[in-house]
């Protein structure tokens, strides 16, 4: 007898079926999983991100101190003018001049054969270029230093490169003198009226406060150690009774400090124009970072030229007797010659050899009250800043014919070195 299995016959097979209202949660999820990960596999292979890199490499037989704390030598900065020069015309010709974004010298440091010369660069390109980027931005160094080896004494076999944060890439600039967050070159044509400062764009100007609100500016030229005018401080030199701001917006500061010790000029007297400079001692130290940092003291023997450009910054009032800005002001001026600024129909003689005038003769940019103390400064070849002036007097805010009044830093750099050594 052949048996076979036993079928229900009449119960008719049911496949389960999922609801619509179910499905198309199921089939959205799936959607949005696929397009997420081809989202991130096109972002790792195509979108561009910023790498930073620090390269060093040697000279022979030549010894440069340039810690880039202070300011440097004529002859540091028309080597690293060249370096940086050569750098920028090699990547902007090169087959990565897409991903080149920029590149500085940082130090010149002696070394036992001669010298070390510490780079840093930043480019930007999909992190699946990451491993090729790093063999191509060395191989265009290494041609670099082959092409001027006789002219650098370079030695082409000590290139090195390293990838670095973006935090480290900031904190080797941090301690540099003079070096902006980032290059502006786009302040307003005044302070009375004028534009707003970027962030970083200023990381020396302080503000000075006399209990509790804006008194005047400053400059940080050391860690410890302020510039400003000496008029700031007549009838209030009670170091208890101020304190110092640093940030762009005045009573929003990334750090406050305590004054411990005030030093005005000795032949200063008040009311009076003369020897108007200050140097204000802080308490303790300030941290440097990529939005405090110094600026560099020019050297004694610096000279402006006429129509040099320069820029002066502070929160001072908008107009005369107008109100205070929250937000740092910046202005391009030009500097103007003691002759010029001498003429009777100007300041008429008032003008000493240990002053300079910026500004314009038509009057349409001047500092203003409340920003006396502050800094003007001057960009060297390489865009590193030097304070030439604190800013002094003023017949009015902007009028024509009667530019800013401005202490020469440069007249007075032995007497800044006599009380803090710098």
């Amino acid at each position: 007898m052949r048996y076979y299995r036993k079928l229900r016959f009449g119960v008719p097979s049911q496949r389960r079926s999922w609801p619509v209202c179910t499905v198309i949660p199921i089939l959205l999820g799936v959607v949005a999983i696929l397009g997420v990960t081809i989202g991130l596999l096109v972002h790792f292979l195509a979108v561009g991100k910023i790498y930073h890199y620090q390269g060093d490499f040697l000279i022979s037989g030549v010894t440069y101190n340039d810690s880039c704390e202070n300011a440097p030598s004529q002859i540091s900065t028309d080597l690293s003018k060249d370096i940086e020069t050569k750098m920028l015309d090699r990547f902007q010709n090169s087959s990565i001049y897409k991903e080149y974004i920029n590149s500085q010298v940082i130090k010149l440091l002696p070394h036992p054969n001669g010298s070390s010369v510490q780079l840093q660069l930043t480019f930007k390109f999909p992190p699946a270029k990451r491993g090729i980027m790093k063999t191509e931005i060395k191989a265009v160094l290494l041609q670099m230093l082959k092409d001027n080896t006789v002219s650098w004494n370079a030695v082409p076999s000590s290139i090195k490169l390293m990838e670095i944060s973006k935090a480290n890439a900031e904190m080797l600039t941090n301690k540099c003198c003079g070096r902006q967050l980032f290059n502006s070159i786009r302040a307003g044509n005044r302070i009375v009226n004028g534009k707003n400062a970027q962030m970083g764009a200023w990381p020396w100007q302080a503000s000075m406060q006399w209990q509790g609100k804006h008194h005047c500016g400053a400059s940080l030229i050391s860690s410890r150690w302020l510039l400003s005018a000496a008029h700031c401080f007549a009838n209030k030199t009670n170091s208890e009774d101020w304190t110092v701001n640093f940030g762009t917006v005045v009573n929003k500061p990334y750090m406050t400090g305590k004054v411990q010790n005030i030093i005005s000029h000795e032949n200063f007297s008040s009311p009076g124009v003369h020897d108007d400079i200050a140097l204000v001692q802080l308490a303790k130290e300030v941290s440097f970072s990529k939005y405090i940092r110094r600026i560099c003291l020019p050297d004694a023997k610096m000279k402006l030229s006429e129509n040099d450009s320069v820029v002066v910054t502070g929160w001072g009032a908008l107009y005369m007797n107008g109100p205070l800005p929250s937000v740092l002001q910046e202005a391009f001026v030009k500097i103007i010659g003691n002759e010029v600024c001498n003429a009777p129909n100007a300041l008429s003689g008032l003008v000493t050899d240990n002053m300079l005038c910026a500004g314009f003769m038509s009057g349409n940019a001047d500092a203003c009250q409340n920003d006396s103390g502050g800094p003007l400064v001057y960009p060297d070849s390489r865009k590193i800043w030097h304070l030439v002036g604190i800013v002094s007097w003023g017949d009015g805010c902007a009028k024509k014919n009667k530019p800013g009044v401005y202490t020469r830093v440069t007249a007075y750099r032995d007497w800044i070195t006599s009380k803090t050594g710098l």
